[in-house]
């Protein structure tokens, strides 16, 4: 998969302080960059940074995004993280703690087809939060 954008679009400095201050704040929460694989077909995103909870599964947060990019349910989702499939039962601290980057950030990349792995995708959402956020403030997303 190619380099992330938000990582092309800011400094390694900026995105350490980002994270930091952050994960000082929100000491429960993981943060996530989000991103479109290059030549997927599903929708685009409109957030690229998330706060999830940490005790989140992947397969909820998939959820998450295929909730926020509105695909329809026959529509195929899958993410990776660090070019590999994450169970749908993993939490998301323990991804994080494995596959976080240099910066503290977790990469996200989202595919409507995947040609590395299969798995059985079915997830339940219990109405977590999870939060969206900019630079200025951080708001809560269902």
């Amino acid at each position: 998969m190619a380099k992330s954008y938000f990582k092309q679009e800011h400094d390694l400095e900026k995105r350490r302080a980002e994270a930091a201050r952050i994960r000082e704040k929100y000491p429960d929460r993981i943060p996530v960059i989000v991103e479109k694989a290059e030549r997927s077909d599903i929708p685009n995103i409109d957030k690229k940074k998330y706060l999830v909870p940490a005790d989140l599964t992947v397969g909820q947060f998939v959820y998450v995004i295929r909730k926020r990019i509105k695909l329809s349910a026959e529509k195929a989702i899958f993410i990776f993280v660090d070019n590999v499939l994450p169970p749908t039962g993993a939490i998301m601290s323990a991804i994080y703690e494995e596959k976080k980057d240099e910066d503290g950030f977790l990469y996200v990349t989202y595919s409507g087809r995947t040609t590395q792995a299969h798995t059985n995708y079915n997830w339940v959402w219990n109405k977590k939060q999870v939060w969206v956020w900019n630079e200025k403030q951080a708001f809560e997303w269902e």
